[in-house]
């Protein structure tokens, strides 16, 4: 990449969207590419966020109440900013992230009713200014996603184990997440098939980000 600055790319959705797959194949073709690239994740990315992972992703659903879950995925990105993802921007990496700050809007806002402008404020805090430069929302129905979900469930399960209203309204939330911000965000229908999805991801990508790149392809 030429830019003295990297390009920061999230992905988001609800349960099962196949998240980590699509990450891992958009990585693997950026680097065929020549790209340097950080693949990353939230809650985690960091060693101290890995550690505040653990508390987020196990245990009963009812473990933590909405604002203290909040207030530790906010903590979790900060480190994961600090030690992650902005040394690598500064040298001109491409950063990949499962999950960033709209996962928090989305299942803490959206799901659990934490009011937008406390989560607002906890972004000022643990972010800034920083925004991705391309959020790519993979969409997939609840009931789809929940079912992939628990095909491939590795313990880590927490989020999942809530009932099909709170999953129904984080996928609402994305939606309208991806409405408000239309220049950053991006709807991605992920019933397809994975190398379909894949392709749209790149597709997106490579036009918004890196118009060269499908030249350099083609």
């Amino acid at each position: 990449m030429t830019a003295d600055r990297g390009r920061f790319v999230t992905f988001e959705g609800g349960e099962g969207a196949g998240k980590s797959t699509q990450l891992r194949l958009l990585a693997a073709r950026l680097e065929a590419q020549g790209e340097s690239v950080l693949a990353t994740r939230e809650p985690g990315g960091s060693e101290g966020a890995e550690q505040i992972r653990e508390l987020l992703v196990h245990g009963p659903a009812d473990r933590w109440d909405r604002v203290t879950e909040a207030l530790l995925h906010s903590a979790a990105r900060r480190d994961h900013l600090l030690r992650s993802v902005e040394p690598a921007l500064a040298l001109g990496r491409w950063v990949l992230s499962d999950r960033f700050a709209d996962s928090t809007a989305a299942y803490q806002g959206y799901g659990h009713g934490v009011p937008p402008e406390k989560l607002q404020a906890l972004y000022d805090i643990a972010v800034g200014r920083l925004k991705p430069d391309l959020t790519l929302i993979l969409d997939l129905p609840v009931a789809q996603g929940l079912r992939r979900a628990a095909e491939r469930r590795d313990g880590g399960a927490r989020y999942e184990s809530l009932d099909v209203a709170f999953h129904e309204r984080v996928r609402r939330g994305f939606h309208v997440i991806a409405e408000a911000e239309p220049e950053r965000c991006v709807l991605i229908d992920a019933t397809a098939s994975p190398e379909a999805v894949a392709q749209s991801v790149w597709q997106c990508v490579a036009e918004r980000l890196a118009p060269q790149l499908l030249e350099t392809e083609g």
